[in-house]
């Protein structure tokens, strides 16, 4: 095999180029209610949260605070990404602006590795040296923080559970559920037995909530800056599928696959294909394929050729001769 050309369409510079510009499913404007509505409960009960836990002088109330301040990020990240993906791509921003979710996943998650630090650092000089606590105005914010999360989970509910989106918005408030929880046992516990100690211990077990949620976003914004695969989608796999159900390709090889975004995959792969294959057949057939078993639905696909074979492209007409 000597030089390769894409296949389809003539582009200016003489050469075939096939792409397929088609994107994820577009976002209902449900989706985008749905999610607006869960950002603008949970980021306001936030405030409430905060200055609940600065005022009773609880730990756990304001790291519960810290951690719904994840779930709004995740809600907010979701609404921005819905919000982008209706903005055009232009000259100079091939893509339009879909990368930005990514870079605000990757701000965030740093932003709460220091409010950890920060959480982490008060509880210990809190346990060395006790703060009086006010548990009846702690233990009523935190259920009706609860109850906020609550209802902000049964609101995503109704969103499209399919999107990654909405799916990871779920979890941050299951995630925040649980940080409430703690509170609420808290400040029981304070008011029954008046043991301050238990604040700043499950302020700490709340932030192992937050770290594992920012660790996790930290390293799903980074691996899709680095053009990593999707975890999803095994290249040998890819390679093997292609090979083995489409008729005609012999060999598949420089293969890249990466997203753009979240839920957004993109691939570039050359085929070689048999004496018999007509490229106009097997592209569309790949991409087709591409799309379906693997979720890819924006794909560049070259074929290589050989000038002397049986599939070679005529330079006065750059038309494949078979």
């Amino acid at each position: 095999m000597s030089h390769h050309h894409a296949t389809h369409g003539h582009g200016p510079d003489g050469h075939h180029h096939h792409h397929d510009h088609s994107h994820a499913p577009e976002v209902s404007e449900r989706n985008e209610r749905v999610v607006l509505t869960a950002l603008v409960l949970t980021a306001s009960f936030m405030l409430v949260e905060l200055v609940g836990g600065l005022l009773s002088g609880s730990l756990a109330l304001i790291a519960d605070a810290g951690h719904m301040l994840t779930d709004a990020a995740a809600l907010a990240l979701a609404w921005v990404g819905f919000r982008i993906g209706r903005r055009a791509s232009d000259s100079r921003r091939t893509f339009g602006y879909m990368r930005m979710e990514v870079l605000a996943g990757l701000i965030n998650a740093l932003t709460l590795f220091l409010l950890v630090a920060w959480i982490a650092w008060e509880a210990v000089q809190r346990l060395r040296q006790p703060v009086e606590v006010l548990a009846g105005p702690m233990l009523a914010v935190a259920v009706v923080g609860l109850l906020v999360n609550i209802a902000v989970f049964a609101i995503l509910h109704r969103g499209d559970r399919d999107h990654v989106n909405i799916r990871g918005a779920m979890l941050h408030v299951v995630g925040d559920m649980l940080g409430s929880v703690a509170a609420i046992a808290a400040a029981i516990t304070i008011h029954l037995t008046g043991w301050m100690p238990i604040d700043p211990i499950l302020s700490v077990l709340v932030c192992l909530l937050i770290l594992r949620a920012a660790w996790s976003l930290m390293r799903s914004a980074f691996h899709i800056l680095m053009e990593g695969a999707p975890p999803d989608i095994d290249i040998q796999v890819l390679r093997q599928h292609l090979l083995d159900t489409v008729p005609g390709v012999t060999q598949v090889q420089h293969v890249h696959v990466w997203s753009i975004t979240s839920g957004r995959v993109l691939a570039t792969l050359e085929l070689g294909l048999s004496p018999d294959a007509h490229p106009g057949v097997a592209v569309p057939a790949v991409k087709r394929t591409l799309e379906e078993r693997f979720g890819i639905g924006h794909s560049t696909v070259e074929v290589l050729y050989d000038p002397a074979g049986p599939c070679a492209l005529d330079p006065a007409t750059e038309e494949f001769h078979p």
